[in-house]
């Protein structure tokens, strides 16, 4: 499989912020810290069969990737979001895999943003 980069895309940021650097970099430092959480609770939702519990999560994992322009990725969690509300499950580890994979790709990018 081919690991595509995700540009920084801050546009609804700016757009809510009103330009404000340091709101920006205060959500982005925000998402950084709920990341490895996010993670963590998708992977022990879906270790557990807890379906319900897993929709939830990746529905605000979505909600957040969305904030930074990874569309594809919102595209991704929201098919695992829907699979997970019909209880088919077949297609859910791969697709839960390549979400967590591009949020982790994102993350190097963010960081340097919140230090420049």
């Amino acid at each position: 499989m081919e690991k595509e980069n995700y540009p920084l895309d801050l546009s609804y940021l700016d757009e809510v912020s009103g330009g404000d650097i340091n709101f920006k970099k205060e959500l982005v430092t925000i998402f950084l810290q709920q990341v490895p959480v996010f993670i963590d609770n998708m992977r022990k939702f879906h270790c557990d069969n807890d379906l319900v519990a897993l929709a939830k999560e990746v529905h605000t994992v979505k909600s957040s990737v969305l904030i930074f322009g990874m569309e594809k990725t919102g595209a991704i969690l929201k098919e695992i979001e829907l699979l997970a509300a019909k209880k088919q499950i077949g297609q859910i580890p791969g697709l839960l895999q390549r979400s967590i994979d591009d949020i982790e790709r994102m993350i190097p990018t963010l960081q340097q943003f919140v230090e420049s």
